[in-house]
């Protein structure tokens, strides 16, 4: 008997998890990103398909970088929408660096719905290397 109270317990532990799991779950941050750096830049890319570059607004200050964007649904007044996945309306993310961002040499470039940001790090940012010199005499 004592088996299957056990059994019966590992059951409602799982379905609380899954259900607790279900209600704590966030919604995925729009608009998907990848983030890497080479040593020299932080690169950015960011899915957007749909949008003209009129819609995206891109701003750096020192290490973040924000991202805002609008989209809007195209509709007759006439009309009937009978389903709507592609998100509209306007989004913001922000992102931030390990390092500080040369500002002025940012670039970016919206290519078949993907925007690509350049982001140079800033002088400071990058390692240099130190030369070391001997004093006094060594054996």
């Amino acid at each position: 008997m004592l088996d299957a109270i056990d059994r019966l317990n590992w059951w409602k532990r799982q379905v609380d998890q899954l259900w607790n799991g279900a209600l704590v779950a966030e919604p995925a941050a729009y608009p998907a990103l990848n983030l890497w750096d080479d040593g020299e830049n932080f690169y950015v890319e960011a899915e957007l398909p749909g949008f003209k570059i009129e819609d995206i607004d891109l701003a750096v200050a020192g290490c973040d970088l924000r991202i805002r964007g609008k989209r809007e649904m195209q509709a007759g007044k006439d009309w009937a929408v009978h389903r709507r996945e592609r998100p509209s309306g306007e989004f913001a993310r922000a992102i931030t660096f390990p390092a500080e961002v040369d500002a002025d040499r940012v670039q970016a470039a919206l290519h078949d719905g993907v925007l690509q940001v350049t982001l140079p790090k800033a002088p400071a940012a990058k390692p240099r290397k130190i030369n070391v010199k001997v004093l006094g005499h060594q054996k």
